[in-house]
């Protein structure tokens, strides 16, 4: 039987920078001119999503308002998808790397390493809640909601969980070859981040391409292409994907008396990953 560890999960909470990663990646590896745009990313990467893997995994058109079904069809659908192309390659998550149900959602037989993506909780928050078509306390209710959960409209699903947990999960699961990209940090310091990456990947970065990859897919170039083609992974009822694409501007969006319950929620992991906003969102919220 031939090894299906092939998937390097591309792996974060929703609004991360997935897409900003993904059409990063495509722009470095694929040759010159034939990077898709932001509707054709599956020409380079797959996602645990994709309708058909489901379908075909299910023996006919899958589409159930059961998390019982997709746990069921869900391990045959990522065996497909492992197998679907020679080598390791990437693939789209929301998902957080845990037990669910008695199941592995990010299976260990078909995992060759993973590309986790993380952003500050308090920018996540109105970037989420635009998302989801909800208000900024509705979206940090989310956050906090250890059972969330958000999918197709055929019922293949993304567990989420709480937004600390989404990211524990991650990086502490036993075993697994991960590097960890902040949002931030791309944002700031994009050559050096990336060349971290491509050294996780084993691959000797080349400057001369990086450096067209990040041109290309600059947060400007995203958003021109969502205004001139859409972009079909959009949800419903969200006016635009690619908003601001900034760090720091929850201290224009967020009330101060949000940005402490974001704070209460999620101050160890705060403390671990972003201890350079602690005192800053301590006096914000103490403003107000």
């Amino acid at each position: 039987m031939s090894d299906l560890r092939r998937i390097i999960w591309l792996a974060s909470y929703p609004k991360s920078g997935n897409t900003w990663m993904r059409s990063l990646l495509a722009n470095y590896f694929m040759p010159p001119g034939q990077a898709p745009d932001i509707n054709n990313l599956r020409r380079f990467t797959t996602a645990d999503v994709r309708q058909d893997f489901f379908d075909k995994a299910n023996g006919g058109p899958f589409n159930s308002p059961n998390v019982a079904d997709w746990l069921r069809v869900r391990p045959k659908a990522l065996a497909l998808i492992a197998g679907s192309k020679p080598g390791t390659h990437f693939v789209k998550t929301h998902c957080q790397a845990v037990r669910y149900e008695g199941q592995d959602l990010i299976p260990p037989q078909l995992t060759a390493g993973a590309i986790y993506m993380l952003r500050n909780p308090f920018d996540l928050a109105p970037s989420f809640a635009r998302h989801q078509s909800a208000d900024i306390d509705t979206a940090i209710e989310r956050m906090c909601n250890p059972d969330a959960m958000m999918g197709t409209d055929t019922g293949i699903r993304d567990a989420l969980g709480r937004w600390d947990d989404h990211i524990r999960s991650w990086i502490e699961a036993p075993g697994l070859p991960r590097h960890v990209v902040r949002y931030e940090d791309m944002l700031t310091q994009a050559p050096k981040t990336v060349r971290g990456l491509l050294k996780f990947l084993s691959v000797e970065p080349n400057s001369a391409k990086l450096a067209k990859a990040i041109k290309a897919t600059s947060f400007k170039n995203l958003k021109k292409q969502e205004e001139e083609l859409g972009f079909t992974e959009r949800p419903d009822g969200m006016k635009t994907f690619f908003a601001k694409g900034q760090a720091g501007v929850w201290r224009d969006e967020l009330t101060a008396e949000q940005v402490a319950r974001i704070r209460e929620a999620f101050l160890p992991t705060l403390e671990k990953w972003y201890p350079e906003l602690l005192e800053e969102t301590k006096d914000f919220a103490k403003a107000g």
